[in-house]
């Protein structure tokens, strides 16, 4: 009975050989799929960020991307790979989903997908507004002022297109107390043209073009108690508010009224998303290079050309500079 007994002893020990051989070679396995020290750091590496402006992302060291954020604000898993290639290749958006887009690794496994939100935030509107700001010609805008007397703290507020018509020098606009309205005023540039508006009167609309001649510089009827639109929370050591210099250039014949302006405005319309007409109580707001064009395809201008007015103002002005010469004398 011996030798069976010795049998199925070597038996048990052929068997636990073999099962500590598959036992090893698991353990094998297994090891070799665990990322390395190297590709764990590899994998820690600042995550890029996708710029709010531009819509860019930030470049990565090694290729490696990490988790950016899709339009609907959740990021998708990126996935830690042993061997990181140094150069990622970018699959080409599908005709079906051109703002889809997934980076592959050399492998053609998907690192992660992103899908790229429509820049545009009011349609082909936005687009018009940059363009206007890539070429060299000047941006375009519309301003509001009261033609009609209103009298706030004792002073008349009223400003029409007259009165700039009539000044001797550059007029300060003063009194936006509204921020977008500031925004878009520290973005305007010296050539800029604008269009003048009757606002808060019988019949409102469009009356004629100024041009940007002076850029943003601080506000100081903001610091004047006395003055209709004084605010006490704007501090000199750190002003709150601006000013542009405008001055006439054109008066159309006819005013452009808001209705008319309105009926271009419908779906499909030229007007469509013109900014004045989406956020009406805004006093500053820009105007793509297509509006400014149809506007002024509508407009009829008056006789005097805005170089009849700029003679007129310079004739004026010299006129005063020799009479303050004649008093030094």
């Amino acid at each position: 009975m011996a030798p069976a007994k010795r049998k199925a002893d070597a038996s048990g020990a052929v068997s636990s050989s073999h099962a500590k051989r598959i036992k090893k070679e698991v353990e094998k396995t297994a090891s070799s799929s665990r990322p390395s020290r190297i590709s764990l750091a590899a994998a820690n590496v600042p995550r890029p960020t996708r710029n709010s402006v531009s819509g860019a992302s930030s470049p990565v060291n090694n290729g490696a991307r990490g988790r950016p954020s899709l339009s609907n604000g959740v990021g998708t898993k990126s996935i830690a790979k042993s061997k990181l290639t140094k150069k990622a290749n970018l699959s080409k958006p599908s005709k079906k989903n051109q703002n889809s887009r997934s980076a592959q690794n050399s492998h053609g496994n998907s690192i992660f997908s992103v899908s790229v939100p429509d820049k545009s935030i009011n349609g082909a509107a936005e687009d018009n507004y940059e363009d206007d700001e890539k070429n060299d010609e000047p941006s375009y805008w519309l301003m509001k002022a009261e033609p009609d007397s209103r009298i706030e703290k004792g002073k008349d507020v009223k400003f029409s297109i007259d009165d700039l018509k009539l000044a001797k020098e550059p007029e300060a606009w003063d009194g936006v107390r509204n921020h977008v309205a500031k925004n878009n005023m520290r973005l305007m540039m010296k050539g800029d043209l604008a269009f003048f508006y009757h606002s808060n009167c019988k019949i409102p609309g469009i009356v004629g073009t100024m041009e940007i001649v002076q850029e943003h510089s601080v506000d100081e009827s903001a610091f004047d108690p006395e003055h209709p639109y004084y605010d006490e929370k704007s501090a000199r050591e750190n002003p709150k508010w601006c000013v542009v210099h405008v001055a006439f250039r054109q008066k159309f014949q006819d005013i452009i009224k808001l209705k008319e302006l309105q009926k271009y405005a419908k779906e499909g319309g030229v007007l469509e998303n013109m900014q004045t007409l989406k956020t009406t109580r805004l006093s500053v707001s820009k105007v793509s290079k297509q509006e400014w064009d149809f506007i002024m395809g509508l407009a009829e201008v008056e006789e005097e050309s805005a170089a009849d007015a700029a003679v007129a103002n310079a004739a004026a002005a010299d006129q005063g500079l020799e009479t303050e010469a004649k008093v030094e004398a």
